[in-house]
């Protein structure tokens, strides 16, 4: 988003993860071409023979989402496709992360990560716009517009929330931090107050350079997202 020795003092580093552009780093992901079709099979038809695709559930956001440094199914979007299918769902689940991107850089984003059946939108920014001290009323803006275009089509945003570092002081970090839930009050939408709650600050869950999560903090991160999504999936099929 070094080892530190309390969670504060990780924090800075945490958050540098999600600024780290993919030069020398981004995820090892290859897009996924059935949300983004380019070069020579642009407008080519699809195998008629082929599964039916599924519902979409999006997971939106940086480098935490889109899992720099690990592989593909290490990523948290995939470890939440393994619970998804072991639960028995029919969702895919689309890793739509982009390292170094900005709530900014969200809303700019926002109409390709949309693209197919989208049921569910996991918006998880913020680690770039507090590490750079960008206006808590600029970050509430991006993501209040990011949730009303999701929502004007029909589909459900979860929003996860992120901390400042403390570089800024104590009064921005407070305010990053209530950010998040007054735009999770006013807007109605699922919230998870901390994407890397009881990941940040320990060693054994992020990855040698102690800053990104490694395979286990996926893990957990993707536990954390778990609480939140399993009971709205089962709400939308209708089971218990």
């Amino acid at each position: 988003m070094h080892h530190a020795r309390t969670r504060a003092s990780l924090l800075p580093l945490v958050l540098m993860a999600a600024l780290l552009p993919a030069c020398g780093g981004g995820s090892t992901r290859e897009p996924d071409p059935r949300v983004l079709r380019e070069g020579p099979e642009a407008g080519v038809p699809e195998d008629p023979y082929a599964a039916p695709e599924r519902p979409r559930i999006v997971a939106f956001g940086d480098s935490l989402t889109a899992g720099l440094g690990l592989l593909e199914q290490q990523a948290y979007p995939a470890v939440l496709q393994r619970k998804i299918d072991a639960a028995g769902y029919e969702f895919e689940v689309v890793n739509a992360g982009l390292s170094g991107d900005t709530s900014a850089g969200g809303v700019r984003r926002l109409d390709w990560a949309l693209e197919g059946d989208v049921r569910v939108l996991i918006v998880a920014f913020g680690g770039n716009d507090g590490l750079r001290g960008l206006p808590v009323a600029q970050m509430k803006e991006n993501l209040s517009t990011i949730i009303a275009r999701t929502r004007e089509r029909g589909i459900v945003v979860i929003l996860a929330g992120m901390e400042a570092p403390p570089n800024f002081g104590q009064e921005y970090a407070t305010a990053f931090r209530q950010g998040f839930r007054e735009v999770a009050q006013k807007e109605r939408v699922l919230f998870i107050p901390f994407l890397l709650n009881e990941v940040a600050g320990r060693g054994e869950l992020n990855q040698g350079d102690g800053i990104h999560p490694n395979a286990r903090g996926a893990e957990v991160m993707a536990g954390t997202v778990w609480t939140v999504l399993e009971p709205l999936l089962d709400q939308m099929t209708g089971t218990s």
